[in-house]
């Protein structure tokens, strides 16, 4: 079996901490502890725990700007649609230390900001793009206003659903069900949807539940 290395082992227990305690919470102490390891080792690795959130951080945003990089002439149907959805959700369940307390973080790691407001105006670009495909194959049917209004939305939901799911369950920030999220989105383009579609999210959405 292949040893993990000491960074590594950092990065993944980090990350479980800030998960299921929220990112405040966790010292390098509580980290080292888990670890088992000396504070000395960790500060070898990394100098503070602002340096662990900035590399987890890394990780993030190429996952997502990989999972956002949407062709233009992308043409997509319902289910590929429902699919994208859940990858997403399922990445941002991955790192949701980040979302659940979100002003938080970026408050006090000032040189994420602007890296993630790239990520968030790539998620908007992205479900612009899936929209004008739906639009494109005459499956949904919404003006040019609606849309920005849609997609922005869509953006806003996938960032702070994570939020709104915990609060049912504070004391288990590890239960994460990112199918009800996806049930959330598909709702909201639900309306705009040909009959048959319309019709296909309603028989398909208890799956996601």
């Amino acid at each position: 079996m292949k040893k993990v290395k000491t960074r590594d082992r950092i990065l993944d227990t980090s990350l479980q901490l800030f998960n299921s305690l929220g990112e405040p919470n966790v010292t390098t102490l509580l980290i080292s502890d888990e670890l088992e390891i000396s504070p000395g080792n960790l500060y070898y690795h990394f100098k503070s725990k602002g340096d662990i959130v900035e590399e987890l951080f890394d990780g993030f945003e190429a996952e997502m700007l990989d999972l956002l990089a949407v062709p233009e002439d992308v043409e997509i149907s319902l289910d590929q649609f429902g699919f994208f959805l859940h990858m997403l959700f399922e990445a941002v369940a991955r790192y949701r230390f980040m979302y659940q307390d979100l002003v938080n973080v970026l408050s006090r790691y000032s040189q994420l900001q602007v890296r993630f407001r790239r990520i968030l105006k790539k998620k908007t670009t992205a479900f612009r793009t899936l929209c004008q495909s739906f639009r494109g194959q005459q499956t949904m049917a919404i003006e040019e206003a609606e849309l920005e209004s849609l997609c922005e939305q869509l953006t806003l939901t996938v960032c702070y659903w994570s939020s709104f799911d915990t609060l049912s369950h504070l004391d288990n920030r590890e239960s994460v069900d990112p199918g009800k999220g996806v049930y959330q989105m598909l709702h909201l383009i639900l309306p705009y949807m040909a009959a048959e579609e319309q019709e296909q999210i309603r028989l398909t959405s208890h799956t996601y539940l």
